[in-house]
Parts: C-alpha cells; structure tokens; sequence
C-alpha cells in the first residue's frame, strides 16, 4: 500500500532529534516491506536562520527536501500567525498540505491513505486535505494533542470534528484512547498501538566502557534526566530531589528554553556540582547514557508513551517515573522500576530511595523491556490500513 505521512512533527537534517518517534515508527512499518510511504512535513516559515532565533531559526534552516532512511520528506513552509496562531495554524497547514499532496500526485506518487500524526493542528489540517482528495485517514494521538490542547473551545470543536471524519484513529497508550473518547470519539474507531523500542540500538552492553566515556565516578549513584528544557518534562524536581539524596549526582540531557532556570536552581540548592548539563544528545550517545547510569528519571506532568523509559530499560537501566497518563503501562512491572508517589522533588527522591533499596537485576530489566518490539505495532497498523482500504473498496464492509 501507498501511504502519505503527514506530521509537524518529523526530524530533519537541522533537528535530528524532533518528532523522531514518529519516524521511528513509520521506519518500522516501511521495514516491513508491505508499505511504503513519502512523508511531508512542514514547517514555519521564519525568514532569519542561527542559533539567536532558537527553534525558529533552525526551523528555517531544514532544507526544503531530504532523504532520511531511505524515505522521501518534502519540508514545505506554511505561515504561523503571531497571537491567533493556535486558531490559525490548522488553516494554513491545511493549504500548504494540499498543494503538497497534488504536487506528489502529480509526479506520479498516488497515495492510497493519509497516515497524520498528532491531532492538533495536524490531524485537523490533514482532515481537510483528506476530504479534498477523497482520501481515507487515519490519525495518531500521541499526547499534548488529547490530554492540553481541547481544554480551548475552538480547537477542541476541531478535534472533535476531524474524528468524525477519520476512518481510524490511533493512540500510542489506553489512557489517551479512554481521553479521546471521553472527549466525544467514537470508541470503535480508536485503537490503542503503543511505542516500541529498537532493541539493537538499545542494549546494556559495555556499561564500564559507557561510565567511563561520561567522566562517571567509581561508586557514586548517578541518575540520568532526558527530554526538552522545558517546564513539563520536570526537570526541576529532579535537581530539586538531589537536596534529599546528597550521595547522588544527576546527568540532564536535553537542550530547551529552561536550561538558565535550571541552572540557577541547582545553584540556589547547592547542587550545581553534581549536576551536568549534556545538552541535547544523538540516539547512540543517549545509550551511552542510559547504559551508564544507575536509574533514569522521568518527572513529566504529561506522557502519551514515553520512549525514553524503554529505551532506558533496554540498556537494563530501571525507571523512576511519574504516575501520569501512559506512564503506568509502561512501569508496570517492579523489574521496571518505580513510580512517584508523588510529582514532586520529595517523590522523586522517595522513588530513587526505593530502587536504591531493592536494586534491580539489569539483566531482568532487559528481559522486560524486550516484550516492546516494534513488530505488534507494526501488524496492527498494517492489519488497520488494510481494513480501512477494503471498506473503502467494499463499502459494504464499511458497516459490517
């Protein structure tokens, strides 16, 4: 079958690491050798590049077509509206993504499905686009999109009407698809297909060779802290933790908006010696991490599906997380590691003191990470495409 992906949320050659789990997934199920797909993902038009306009000057420097694993990507530019941006950006993704999509057809790639990712604007804009050219869709929810963004009116009314219209939806945890239907989705319609892990990038192997590359200390207990500088990944809590465990030192890797705030309350509690700033790290080296390390913190106030905490068990390091949305199906197992009792520095460090106390065998967290391959999720997104396009043929079936 002939997919189109469509996401904002898509790595490129300047920002290899965002919406990477989206391509992820996507390489899998191209992997599989019974699809393919060319991808468009758009950006924001910002007319200045270099690192003083932050993520809007990388944004204008992601070339205007790429190659990534073997998959096409067009990166067209579409308008995001100072202040009214939020109501706006579904309108203009949606135009850019039309003359996208026709541009590809024209060329002689014509796709059998829209396959979008992330429900708003994304999805919403894919929406348009999909009834324009008479195409089935199907949209993944993968967090923000369900469990933040409908608490607005308007873009809420949107989401609401672009499940209607969807053939299929996909959400990367049960909590999400309880949200989404809470919200007003048609419960047969949703179907949950959580992240997997590549379990050949992430490994335990060379644990010594990996403490010893980061500058570890023999004997000391060192957590690792991965995602964004920004407020909900809960950063702060982690330093904040480091108060209570003084025999405990903390890696954070990650680059974002938060890192001077950060910095400056490590200084304020008297920890700044026991914290490294990594800033943000490639995939191979975010293993080296992971398999160094002695426990990875996971703080976030909101998580669909959280690949770092797989990631990190696949390097047979357990997870102390924070007790939200998708989180517990991921720990959901004490060779897992520990939930926060509380999101606060004080949980934290109580979760931290826990997996100190009872140490996990690696080798057990490895075993358990291995039950997240990637190959269930790709079946159910071929096994789901393909029902979709037969009742497309057989409208019939559409309502069997």
């Amino acid at each position: 079958m002939k997919l189109l992906t469509f996401s904002t949320l898509y790595p490129s050659a300047v920002m290899p690491s965002h919406g990477i789990f989206v391509e992820t997934r996507l390489r899998h199920l191209v992997a599989s050798g019974q699809a393919e797909s060319r991808v468009i993902a758009p950006v924001p038009w910002f007319p200045l590049q270099g690192e003083r306009y932050g993520e809007y000057g990388k944004f204008a420097a992601t070339p205007a077509r790429e190659s990534r694993h073997g998959l096409d990507i067009a990166h067209p530019r579409f308008v995001r509206l100072p202040k009214v941006g939020m109501s706006s950006a579904p309108y203009t993704l949606a135009w850019t993504f039309l003359r996208a999509a026709k541009r590809l057809q024209a060329s002689g790639y014509d796709f059998d499905l829209i396959d979008a990712h992330y429900f708003y604007p994304d999805g919403v804009a894919a929406a348009f686009v999909a009834k324009a050219l008479g195409k089935p869709l199907v949209i993944t929810a993968r967090g923000t999109d369900i469990n933040l963004i409908p608490a607005y009116a308007f873009p809420r009314k949107l989401i609401l009407r672009a499940a209607e219209q969807a053939d299929a939806m996909i959400t990367v945890c049960e909590a999400l698809k309880d949200e989404l239907v809470a919200l007003g989705a048609d419960a047969s319609k949703v179907t949950a297909l959580r992240n997997g892990v590549d379990l050949k990038l992430f490994h335990p192997g060379g644990r010594d060779e990996a403490r010893a590359a980061l500058g570890l200390a023999p004997g000391r207990f060192t957590l690792a802290s991965v995602g964004h500088l920004i407020e909900r990944k809960g950063h702060e809590l982690v330093i904040g933790a480091l108060a209570e465990l003084p025999d405990v030192d903390l890696l954070i890797a990650g680059a974002g908006p938060e890192e001077g705030a950060l910095r400056r309350l490590a200084d304020s509690l008297g920890v700044t010696a026991r914290v490294r700033f990594l800033g943000a790290l490639p995939q191979a080296r975010l293993r080296e991490v992971y398999a160094g390390v002695d426990a990875l913190v996971l703080a976030s106030s909101r998580e669909g599906w959280a690949n770092v905490l797989l990631e990190a068990m696949a390097c047979g390091t357990p997870v102390a997380a924070s007790n939200v949305w998708g989180t517990p199906e991921v720990v959901a197992s004490p060779e897992a590691g520990e939930l926060m009792p509380a999101r606060t520095a004080a949980g934290v460090a109580e979760a931290v003191r826990r997996l100190r106390a009872a140490p996990r065998d690696r080798a057990a967290t490895r075993r358990y990470a291995e039950q997240f391959s990637w190959d269930a999720t790709t079946q159910g997104q071929l096994d789901l495409f393909h029902r979709i396009l037969a009742a497309r043929r057989s409208p019939e079936l559409r309502h069997a």
